[in-house]
Order: C-alpha cells, then structure tokens, then sequence
C-alpha cells in the first residue's frame, strides 16, 4: 500500500480533503502501514482515528507476545450496564506490560449498542494499551464517544440506486444484504464478523433465515440512522481474509 495509494481512497470514501490532514495521513501510512481500505484509518469530523483491527494488525505486524484483560474491581456497575477493564499489552516475553483502562456506560456509547457496553469497554481498554505499547499518538475510534454528538459528522457515503427485484417482486436476503454493503461502503468481511456474533452461532451458515432477516433489518436501519456508529461496531471485530456473507 502506497501513501498515495492511501489518499486516493480517503478521498474516494471522504471527498477532497485539506493538505494538512493528507499530511498527517502520509505520516500514519508511513509510520504505521496502515491501510484505508482494510477499514484501520477513519477520518471523523476533519480529524483521524485508528480503528481497533488497525490496532490489531500492529500488534501482529510486530509479534506482540500476549494481550490479557481483566474487569477493573470496584469501576464496574452491571446493574446500570457500567463496565471498566483493565487491558496489559506485553510486546515481549520479557516485557513488564503497557497498562490502558477502558469504560463504557449508556452515557457514553451510541444508543444502537446499549446492552454491549461490556464488550465496548473491553476494546477500549485494549486499544489504549495497544496504543501506549506502539506509540499511537491518534486516539481510536472505539475511544470515543456516540458518534451523535459530533458536532460535525462526516458527509454521508454516496447513495447507490436500489438494486431490482425479482420476478415476485421481493428481494432476496442476500441481495439486501450485499445492496446494504454497497450502499454504506461497508467492510463486507466485518459485516460477516458482525452478523455472526448478532446471529449467536458459530458460523453464519448456521443462522436461521428468520436471524438473517433480522440481521438485516438491523444493518441497514443502523446504517441509515448512524453509519458512523455502525463502523464503531463494525470495527471492533477482527477482518478477516475470507469471502462475504
């Protein structure tokens, strides 16, 4: 991936940007190799955040040795969905540890995943240690707050035109799927991840139709409402290489 490979995406995905934030991501493309089109980079209200799987592959890139994460005693509330972890990267065997903690609380979390905080304080916590560990200067996305309240929220994608049915006049599940990953620009890999831990299966081919179907309708209704939450989500789960649902 080339640096200019890099800002032809951005721009693709985000429009025309200024200079000084195409400086910034030269350096990020340089420093980090990170990719836009692998979903690592994300450009939110004129700044840039990494994403978790970015995090990820830098970890991976440089053989960290072992991330544990714990429940930070005395931080955590179930009863009011508050949850706090604490999150130790060690880059070596021999490393004492990069210490981050992470919280999440429906205060704090888009209203589309109230009933997740757990599982987004988890990464919150590991991605600030992950950060410390590598030197990551640009705070996450998953860090953050609801998108919602930006006070200025990134253009929306570019709308495709709706794909044509079938001769009975409704749309296959599939087809709705892939024409709501088009239409978003959305990582259909993520997706996958997405729709099989929403489904709770092991593998996606194990989901009933009737998950699938409700899959969907949360996809693109979350899509439409709050596309920049969605990537939140999306981004939390690791990308895989493989094919799409």
């Amino acid at each position: 991936m080339t640096k200019r490979s890099n800002a032809v995406i951005a721009e693709a995905l985000w429009g025309e940007m200024p200079q000084a934030a195409l400086d910034v991501l030269e350096d990020l493309t340089k420093r980090y190799s990170l990719r836009v089109a692998f979903g690592e980079l994300l450009y939110l209200d004129g700044k840039w955040y990494v994403t978790h799987s970015g995090l990820l592959r830098i970890a991976t890139r440089n053989r960290c040795s072992g991330i544990q994460v714990r429940p930070a005693p005395g931080l955590s509330d179930p009863g009011a969905s508050r949850w706090a972890f604490k999150a130790t990267v060690y880059k070596s065997k021999t490393c004492r540890g990069f210490v981050g903690y992470g919280d999440a609380d429906p205060s704090n979390v888009s209203f589309l995943v109230h009933g997740a905080e757990m599982r987004v304080a988890e990464t919150r916590a590991v991605n600030r240690a992950l950060r410390k560990a590598y030197g990551i200067g640009i705070c996450s996305v998953e860090e953050i707050g609801s998108i919602e309240r930006q006070r200025e929220p990134s253009p929306e994608p570019k709308k495709l035109p709706p794909q044509p049915t079938n001769g009975n006049g409704s749309r296959t599940v599939r087809d709705r799927l892939c024409q709501v990953i088009r239409q978003h620009q959305l990582d259909p890999n993520l997706v996958k991840s997405y729709a099989t831990d929403f489904c709770g299966v092991k593998a996606l081919r194990d989901a009933t139709r009737d998950q699938v179907e409700n899959f969907v309708a949360h996809l693109a209704d979350w899509a439409d409402k709050d596309r920049n939450g969605l990537l939140c989500q999306l981004n939390s789960y690791p990308n895989q290489k493989e094919g799409a649902a």
